[in-house]
């Protein structure tokens, strides 16, 4: 059994706007799809537009809080998970601890002046394209993060997870936690994310990189990752493998990763060898919305390590999760999982 706390997140929580959108709409805010982007000014009305154009569902999203909620409704252990991040004081806010409380996550966000970060989920073809305005989640503080009552959530944890997008906020709060986890023999699990993170936050990614035990990623992310930091590669098994030696902070555990290929096989990589998992295979009818797959998989994933399960049981949990995901509208999911 799972303890109370045994794994926590920290990320940017997001209002997820999520709408399945048209051509024109993409082409007119130069969004593309599978990809996921910081919000420019050009793209601050859209959001505004695509809630007063299109049917528009709100989701408790963010990359991070995605992948805990995943992984709390996989445990089915109420308060399994805790989870941290900045929002605003505003009805985006008071929605969002509404979903997270009613998903059993303990969270302990740090509220901020600025309005709740939001998401444009823009759905076309059952593929997505993500937008973010990070707004209040790009204030969160290390000094939330060290307060005893929140500090508290770390000691109680044995499993992290924060995904790549938190570099863009606090590397610090991520290093702190890092540490902690490297002194006391914990595990830390990280994400490639985007690939503009692996490109423009590099040095906040190699500082991290050393405490990491496991990281997640997609192909896209892959080869953005290998072509930055001059693998000369596109092959994704030698990427993942390259990725799973490089050096270790702490000898405690060694590094595994994996990666996803949307409906090919699922890579891992460990010990200097590569073993391909295959996904469920999903009629292209049965798709309905890739937002959150990714997520998905890794709180699938989480929800099984936390109980000490071999890593191909943990892929096989992030693939029925995913799978379940993508049936959906947004990251969302039925009242119980049924994984065997």
């Amino acid at each position: 059994m799972a303890s109370e706390g045994v794994l926590l997140g920290m990320g940017n929580p997001l209002l997820d706007i999520s709408a399945v959108v048209d051509q024109e709409f993409l082409d007119k805010f130069d969004v593309k799809l599978n990809n996921a982007i910081l919000a420019e000014d050009k793209h601050l009305p859209m959001y505004e537009e695509m809630a007063s154009k299109f049917k528009v569902d709100f989701i408790a999203g963010g990359a991070t809080q995605n992948s805990i909620r995943v992984a709390q409704w996989m445990l089915q252990i109420p308060g399994a998970t805790s989870y941290m991040g900045s929002i605003g004081k505003d009805k985006f806010g008071e929605e969002m601890k509404k979903n997270a409380k009613a998903a059993g996550v303990n969270v302990h966000y740090y509220e901020d002046e600025l309005p709740t970060g939001t998401c444009a989920v823009c759905v076309l073809g059952g593929e997505r394209s993500l937008i973010a305005n990070l707004s209040a989640a790009n204030c969160y503080k290390p000094e939330h993060l060290k307060k005893p009552e929140n500090w508290a959530l770390v000691e109680k944890a044995k499993y992290y997870y924060m995904a790549g997008f938190f570099l863009t906020v606090s590397p610090e709060s991520i290093l702190l936690v890092a540490e902690h986890a490297a002194a006391k023999n914990k595990i830390f699990a990280t994400n490639l994310s985007a690939p503009f993170i692996c490109e423009f936050f590099k040095d906040a990614q190699e500082k991290i990189l050393p405490y990491m035990d496991f990281v997640f990623g997609n192909e896209t992310e892959a080869l953005t990752f290998s072509r930055v930091h001059g693998y000369e590669t596109e092959n994704i098994q030698e990427i993942a493998l390259k990725i799973s030696q490089l050096p270790k902070a702490s000898g405690a555990h060694k590094r595994i990763t994996v990666i996803t290929q949307g409906a090919d096989p699922v890579v891992v990589a460990e010990d200097g060898k590569v073993t391909l998992i295959p996904v469920i295979p999903l009629p292209k009818e049965k798709l309905i919305d890739t937002n959150g797959a990714g997520d998905a998989f890794v709180g699938g994933f989480l929800s099984q390590l936390v109980l000490e399960k071999p890593i191909e049981e943990c892929v096989r949990a992030g693939i029925y999760a995913a799978n379940v995901i993508i049936q959906r509208s947004g990251c969302t999911y039925p009242e119980k999982p049924d994984f065997k």
